[in-house]
């Protein structure tokens, strides 16, 4: 049955429900704060306004049910299972790193249409994107989980499930929102959009939110070794991203987020080689980047690929760390309920 409540992020229908129903705009005000910036529970937000019954009746806080939770046994990390309203299902994945900062793994679309090999959501193919309602809707419930647990978030990253970039409006309004003072007011500083790499999207992207991150799944700077991977690097070569990532400096800079993280997944005998390292040296030459070394998290669906060892690793980014590099070695979190990177698909238990 269809929710004909108003959502509400619907500004424009919640101001037209408030005159109707003349309900003072500082309590719709405080069910926001309680919500969105204190992470209160439903029942908690609406408590404390006059005509909580008649609010809660005509506007809807949740576009996801919560199907299931999995929580790690080893780092913590946990892993929430959404349904849609059509019965659809999504995955989106809390995590807590050593340091104890708190980061949320937010999806954008029903499965992905980049279909890298190395990913199982890319194996799913594309259902559809999530609108503004289902993207904010992830971060609201996880944040609610994240205060019984006396944590907040502090990082709001879209890695989970789809390329956001396919998904540019929604994600832009949602992000908005996201960093609104009148919502969740959350700084534009933490929070980062992960892309394949799709150069006039990145730049839109940087124009509306110079202070939001972006990280380019980057992977290979051999052309022929990142098409083999990534379906869609025959569309954006890998001159057209370089030149894509120097024009991100130059538009970011002023705004404080210096430099764009370039992300690189490890394959045994795939791009793990020292000349790949220092190969990747040379493609970021000039360029303020941050290299974020990723372990491969291996799936049913990719049998054929394989991680790199502990070792290789270190040796990797030890070439680019005496180069002058930043490089950060990335430990994953969630392995053991499929909820690390690459692992993300629509599966019920």
């Amino acid at each position: 049955m269809t929710d004909t409540r108003i959502s509400i992020y619907d500004q424009a229908g919640i101001d037209r429900l408030r005159a109707r129903l003349r309900i003072d705009p500082h309590d719709l005000r405080r069910v926001r704060t309680s919500l969105f910036k204190h992470w209160h529970a439903d029942e908690d937000a609406y408590s404390a306004v006059p005509q909580a019954r008649v609010l809660s009746g005509q506007m809807r806080i949740h576009a996801l049910q919560l199907h299931d939770r999995l929580d790690s046994q080893v780092d913590g990390a946990t892993k929430l299972l959404f349904r849609t309203e059509r019965g659809l299902l999504l995955e989106t994945v809390l995590l807590r790193a050593g340091t104890g900062r708190t980061t949320l793994c937010v999806s954008s679309q029903v499965g992905c249409a980049a279909a890298c090999d190395f990913c199982a959501t890319g194996k799913m193919g594309i259902t559809r994107n999530l609108i503004v309602a289902e993207i904010l809707d992830q971060v609201l419930q996880a944040g609610q989980l994240a205060a019984t647990r006396r944590q907040r978030l502090r990082n709001i990253v879209f890695m989970g499930m789809g390329e956001p970039l396919h998904n540019e409006e929604n994600l832009y309004e949602a992000i908005r929102l996201l960093t609104h003072p009148d919502y969740f007011h959350h700084s534009p500083s933490r929070v980062l959009v992960s892309t394949v790499g799709i150069p006039e999207a990145m730049l839109r992207c940087a124009g509306r939110f110079p202070r939001v991150n972006q990280a380019l799944s980057l992977h290979s700077v051999r052309q022929s070794v990142r098409e083999q991977i990534i379906p869609l690097a025959r569309r954006y070569p890998l001159d057209l991203l370089r030149r894509t990532v120097g024009e991100l400096n130059r538009l970011q800079a002023p705004h404080g987020a210096e430099t764009v993280m370039l992300e690189y997944l490890l394959l045994r005998g795939v791009n793990d080689a020292a000349d790949d390292a220092r190969a990747l040296v040379a493609w970021s030459e000039n360029l303020r980047v941050h290299v974020n070394l990723i372990p491969f998290n291996s799936i049913a669906e990719a049998p054929h690929l394989a991680g790199t060892e502990r070792a290789g690793r270190e040796a990797f980014a030890a070439i680019l760390k005496q180069a002058g590099l930043k490089t950060t070695i990335r430990y994953s979190l969630g392995t053991d309920i499929a909820a690390a990177c690459g692992q993300l698909v629509r599966k019920a238990r």
